[in-house]
């Protein structure tokens, strides 16, 4: 019993629990708006444009993550005046703005003689490089989101099922829209130092896709998806000590496991 303790011993692997949990919390929540909203395209896009931002902080010597979330906050608000204005698919403007803004992260890169940033951590999540400095980061942000969502419940809630009626109601549709697109690039930017770019749409949609499986209520949904979010983070960080694997790769597998699990339950209970 003593050796399935082993991990909690390390002082790096407490805070990567801590953060693996904020982290699993905050992408399922927002994760349900995202699959009622059919956003989950968006995940990866804000996700591959903030690498231009963790590019340009290296060049202004800030941090990496402030850097990031700015391109990502930016990219998401891009994003959302080009699909208005311009009456453009939200899937092909995700799709023009996000592959410009991380080609652009590529181009400066290129530029770079002495580029000594390892990429690899931001690719695939470092989460057991945690720092109590990250730490902080990653509780003011969810601290930030959270108090939002809070804020923002009914018009959020509104908003994702009916628009229309929303807007006739006197609900400032457009305004609500662009804070979530706000929301869902900070809680990317939270959780890239988990599962990394390639991997952050996958903890964003796959525990709330897996919840959705099981009810169709707003409420049990969300608590589900924020009981199975942080079932995929934390267990798939406590898996990856002992498997000795990749942490980011083990927690989406994880959770890909458990959304057909949840399928199967579904076609059980329609049996």
């Amino acid at each position: 019993m003593s050796g399935l303790l082993v991990p909690f011993q390390y002082a790096f692997m407490q805070r990567a629990f801590v953060a693996a949990i904020a982290v699993g919390l905050l992408c399922s929540i927002m994760g349900t708006y995202v699959v009622l909203r059919k956003l989950s395209f968006i995940g990866d896009g804000i996700a591959h444009a903030s690498f231009a931002g963790i590019v340009i902080a290296y060049m202004r010597n800030f941090d990496y993550y402030v850097g990031a979330a700015i391109v990502a906050v930016l990219t998401a608000l891009g994003i959302g005046y080009v699909h208005r204005r311009g009456n453009i698919s939200l899937d092909t403007t995700i799709g023009v703005l996000f592959t410009a803004a991380f080609a652009l992260g590529v181009f400066l890169m290129s530029q770079l003689k002495n580029y000594a940033v390892d990429l690899q951590s931001f690719l695939f999540g470092d989460i057991l490089g945690v720092s109590p400095k990250d730490l902080i980061f990653i509780g003011a942000l969810s601290l930030l989101i959270a108090c939002a969502v809070i804020v923002l419940w009914r018009g959020l809630l509104y908003t994702s099922f009916d628009p229309v009626v929303a807007k006739a109601s006197g609900t400032h549709v457009e305004t609500i829209e662009y804070v979530l697109l706000v929301m869902l690039a900070l809680t990317i930017i939270v959780a890239l130092q988990s599962v990394g770019i390639i991997l952050v749409a996958a903890l964003l949609v796959t525990p709330a896709a897996a919840a959705y499986q099981l009810t169709k209520r707003f409420v049990p949904m969300m608590v589900l998806a924020a009981v199975l979010g942080v079932a995929c983070t934390v267990g798939g960080l406590y898996l990856s000590y002992f498997l000795r694997s990749s942490s980011g790769a083990t927690i989406v597998l994880l959770a890909t496991i458990l959304f057909f699990v949840a399928i199967g339950l579904k076609h059980l209970r329609a049996a």
